[in-house]
C-alpha cells in the first residue's frame, strides 16, 4: 500500500525521476582567490573526485584544473579541509548541503588574474578614427546631417514622437530667471501642494540651488514621507526635516493656500 501512495503522490505532484535531485547531490557556494563577486551555488555529487569537481569549475571560473587549490570551508567561514588528493571523492572530505568551496588559483598567469574576467576597462575596444568613420555609408552621422538640413530643429526625440504619432513637445529651457514669477508669490511657512500628486506640506525653502540647474526652486517638507531626502541635496543643506520627507520641486508645481494635512480634512456626509 506504501507503494502505491508512493506512486499516486508522485502523479499528482507531477515529481519524476528527472525532477528529483539524487541523494548523494550536494550544493555549495564556490567563491574565487582572483573574482571579487561569489558563484551562485552549483551541484556536485558526493562521488565525484576531486578531479571531477575541478574541471567542472573550469567552465565556471576560467581557472586550469591543474592550477586548482580547493578549500572546503563551513558555513560560518572556517576551514574544514584543503582537499588536496585529487583521487579522493568529495564526499570523503565531508562536504554538505550550504558549505563553500574556495577555489584558489595558484596560476599568476590565469585569465582570473588581475581582474580579468571581471574588469571590463582591461578589454581593449575597437575604436574607428573619424575619417574611416566618414567614408561608412548609411551612417547615423549622415542621416543626422539629412535630418537637420530638412527641418533646423529636428532632434531625435522629437523624430522618437513622431514615428508615435504624438505631437513633439520641446523641453524647458532653463535659466537663472526660470520659475521666478511663480516663486515670487510663494512664502516659507506656507502650507502647499504639490502635483502631480496631490502632496501636501509646508514651504521650507525658496530660491536657486547651486547644486541643481538653474532656475527657482521651492523645498517642501511634507507631511507624509513620500519625499526624496532630508532637505540636503547633493551635499548643500537647504532646510531642515526628517529623511524621506524632503523635495525641490519647481514654483509651477507649488500651490500655497488653505491645504491641511489630510488627516485634519473632515470627511464627514455633510461635506460629500
Amino acid at each position: 500500500m506504501s507503494a502505491d501512495l508512493a506512486a499516486l503522490r508522485a502523479y499528482v505532484t507531477a515529481e519524476t525521476h528527472a525532477q528529483r535531485p539524487a541523494a548523494t547531490t550536494i550544493r555549495l557556494r564556490v567563491s574565487h582567490s582572483n573574482l571579487k563577486t561569489s558563484f551562485l551555488e552549483i551541484r556536485f555529487d558526493a562521488h565525484q573526485t576531486i578531479d571531477e569537481v575541478k574541471r567542472k569549475l573550469m567552465t565556471h571560473c576560467g581557472s586550469n584544473a591543474s592550477a586548482m587549490t580547493l578549500v572546503l570551508r563551513d558555513v560560518d567561514g572556517s576551514v574544514v579541509a584543503v582537499m588536496g588528493d585529487e583521487t579522493r571523492k568529495l564526499g570523503y572530505y565531508g562536504a554538505s548541503d550550504g558549505m563553500e568551496l574556495h577555489v584558489v588559483d595558484n596560476d599568476p598567469q590565469s585569465l582570473s588574474a588581475n581582474g580579468w574576467l571581471e574588469d571590463v576597462s582591461k578589454v581593449k575596444k575597437y575604436e574607428m578614427s573619424d575619417e574611416d568613420y566618414e567614408k561608412r555609408e548609411s551612417t547615423y552621422r549622415k542621416w543626422k546631417r539629412e535630418q537637420v538640413a530638412r527641418d533646423p530643429s529636428w532632434t531625435i526625440e522629437k523624430h522618437m514622437a513622431e514615428q508615435r504619432g504624438q505631437t513633439y513637445v520641446p523641453p524647458e529651457q532653463v535659466n537663472d530667471d526660470t520659475g521666478a514669477e511663480d516663486a515670487a508669490k510663494i512664502e516659507v511657512g506656507s502650507r502647499c501642494e504639490v502635483n502631480p500628486g496631490a502632496k501636501r506640506g509646508v514651504v521650507k525653502f525658496v530660491g536657486r540651488c547651486e547644486a541643481l540647474p538653474p532656475g527657482f526652486w521651492i523645498g517642501v517638507q511634507f507631511d507624509e514621507p513620500v519625499g526624496m531626502n532630508n532637505g540636503t541635496v547633493k551635499g548643500v543643506k537647504l532646510f531642515e526635516c526628517n529623511d524621506g520627507y524632503g523635495s525641490l520641486q519647481r514654483p509651477k508645481n507649488v500651490s500655497c493656500g488653505d491645504f491641511p494635512p489630510l488627516d485634519d480634512v473632515d470627511f464627514s456626509e455633510d461635506e460629500i
